[in-house]
């Protein structure tokens, strides 16, 4: 499959502007790396544009013509959930295959655009759910270090896990976090002050 991917890839070769933009919305992407705000029209067009680009690669599973829930996350990014019921295979062990998936979306779609925009593939919701026990299991681990007036190290976790858990406790006055080790088996530290 990764092979037909990158074919697909190799034939949307996004063209240059004159300026030394490379995607096929020049203009969309000079506003948008100004800091501009998007029209309701070109936040379409980024809309289609990965719509288009998660559809070719559910060509591969069959599942092309699969409901795909289409919806702004809390921090404004473009969330897409698909949802299809033999689509187990594209989350794989522990999420592994979804974030694979999620990084070569991400790239064919920002190079397509000409600027990387903020857009999440999800299948059948399970990033939300997952993340949803990230901050469940955060939360925890600060009152179990408060309560024991020490440290709780959580399981390995990938670094957009680890960074929910930062962003979990960083209000919170009681504990500090910080990473430590090294990938795969790096893990989020909780510590009582």
């Amino acid at each position: 499959m990764s092979e037909e991917l990158l074919e697909i890839e190799e034939n949307e070769v996004a063209p240059t502007s004159l300026d030394g933009v490379v995607g096929e919305y020049p203009e969309i992407a000079r506003k948008y790396k100004a800091g501009e705000e998007l029209t309701d029209e070109e936040l379409d067009t980024v809309a289609d544009v990965a719509l288009s680009v998660i559809r070719n690669i559910l060509k591969h599973f069959d599942a092309e013509d699969s409901p795909i829930d289409e919806y702004e996350g809390d921090d404004g990014e473009l969330i897409l959930d698909v949802t299809a019921p033999n689509l187990a295979v594209l989350i794989g062990r522990h999420g592994r295959t979804l974030e694979s998936l999620q990084t070569m979306f991400s790239l064919i779609v920002s190079r397509r655009l000409g600027f990387r925009y903020p857009v999440v593939v999800d299948i059948e919701g399970y990033k939300s759910r997952r993340n949803d026990k990230v901050t469940s299991m955060a939360h925890s681990a600060a009152a179990r270090a408060v309560r024991q007036h020490g440290s709780v190290a959580l399981p390995p976790m990938s670094a957009y896990e680890r960074r929910l858990v930062h962003i979990a406790l960083r209000d919170n006055a009681a504990v500090e976090t910080h990473s430590e080790g090294v990938d795969p088996e790096r893990r989020v530290v909780v510590t009582a002050l």
